[in-house]
């Protein structure tokens, strides 16, 4: 029985061993040489293309028993290439590529970074010149706010002044009707006044009109007896 359990655990052991690892990594051909993508994990399978250094691979599984990694291309291709002819960078011929495109795209910078220093400083002085323009237009606005504060506070003194004048008005008005009044109360009191004077001295001139002959005729009678 002993024995029996050795044995099952060493076939599931060799078992196991046989079973592809999975991977989800993308790996290149090494930049040594080219690489044959075979459709199966051996030399015996037929070869589907040749691949140049530094073809860029997705890595699908890996077999460690045949050191045969299952890869798809770029456009689609799945086959078999052996897992030491991948490496994990790209291959230095492309690297140099890469770095003498970087190196253009660095060397042209200087240039873009002059056109964008350039375009910030004309935007800079744009902006300020708004910013001056904006100052000297809320400088106008608040000389104007003050005015208008200035002629507001003016309007109401000008309003009291008007409302002050109106009720002077009003009691001179007032006032010069209660003269006219009093004046023609004045008036007519003179005019009673002298008529009756004037009907005093017509009554005083008739009297005398009536008593002045017998008075006058007494004093003859009193002289003619004298004698």
């Amino acid at each position: 029985m002993r024995r029996f359990l050795l044995l099952c655990v060493c076939l599931l052991s060799i078992q196991a061993a046989r079973i592809p690892m999975v991977y989800a990594a993308t790996r290149y051909v090494t930049d040594s040489i080219e690489v044959t993508l075979r459709t199966g994990e051996s030399s015996r399978y037929r070869i589907i293309r040749m691949l140049p250094s530094g073809t860029p691979l997705e890595v699908i599984s890996v077999d460690e028993t045949t050191e045969y990694a299952r890869v798809r291309t770029e456009d689609g291709t799945v086959g078999y290439v052996l897992e030491r002819e991948l490496q994990d960078e790209p291959a230095a011929r492309a690297r140099v590529v890469e770095l003498e495109k970087r190196l253009v795209e660095l060397q042209g910078e200087p240039d873009s970074l002059a056109a964008r220093l350039a375009a910030l400083q004309t935007s800079y002085d744009r902006l300020d010149a708004d910013y001056q323009a904006l100052e000297r237009e809320k400088v106008r606005l608040e000389q104007e706010l003050a005015t208008i504060r200035h002629a507001s506070t003016n309007i109401l003194d000008i309003t009291g002044d008007r409302e002050r004048l109106r009720i002077q008005v009003s009691e001179l008005t007032r006032e010069r009707a209660d003269l006219e009044q009093a004046n023609r109360d004045l008036g007519n009191r003179t005019n009673q006044r002298w008529f009756m004077i004037g009907a005093g001295v017509i009554l005083v001139g008739v009297l005398i009109g009536l008593f002045l002959p017998h008075l006058s005729f007494r004093r003859r009678r009193g002289s003619w007896g004298s004698l």
